[in-house]
């Protein structure tokens, strides 16, 4: 269930650190990168597709990334599980900020829903290049 919030700055600031800090924080091995398909060609799904999502012309999958290279970007991916019952809203804004703030970059999130893990997790995607610095960042904030 969504959680509706009424609390100061600093409340909020306070409860998303602890929610942070009780996720289950798992960084992906390996580099992931979106494979398009046409709307009228949904591709498989398959083993290794961590995401699917579509828009009114196609479909798109997050796939471990080609190891000949390619030309599609290339992601980081580190996710989160949170415990059930937990309040985590505001979290990817909050995170998201924080990111922005210390590494220059945004990210994009994928969101699901696992009953038997507690709810709500989220899948991250940073630029490659920048996964190890927010992985530090994000160890940093949960250490605090």
């Amino acid at each position: 269930m969504v959680s509706v919030s009424v609390e100061t700055a600093q409340q909020t600031e306070e409860r998303l650190q602890r929610v942070l800090s009780e996720a289950d924080f798992m960084v992906h091995e390996g580099l992931w990168s979106f494979e398009e398909f046409r709307a009228d060609r949904p591709p498989a799904l398959t083993a290794d597709t961590l995401a699917m999502v579509r828009d009114a012309d196609s479909w798109c999958r997050l796939v471990p990334a080609p190891s000949d290279g390619g030309d599609a970007e290339r992601f980081g991916i580190f996710s989160f599980h949170f415990p059930d019952a937990t309040d985590n809203s505001g979290f990817v804004g909050w995170l998201a900020t924080r990111l922005k703030a210390r590494l220059g970059t945004g990210v994009f999130v994928v969101c699901g829903s696992n009953r038997g893990r507690g709810g709500i997790y989220d899948y991250w995607g940073c630029p490659a290049d920048l996964t190890a610095e927010a992985i530090k960042v994000i160890a940093e904030l949960r250490a605090a």
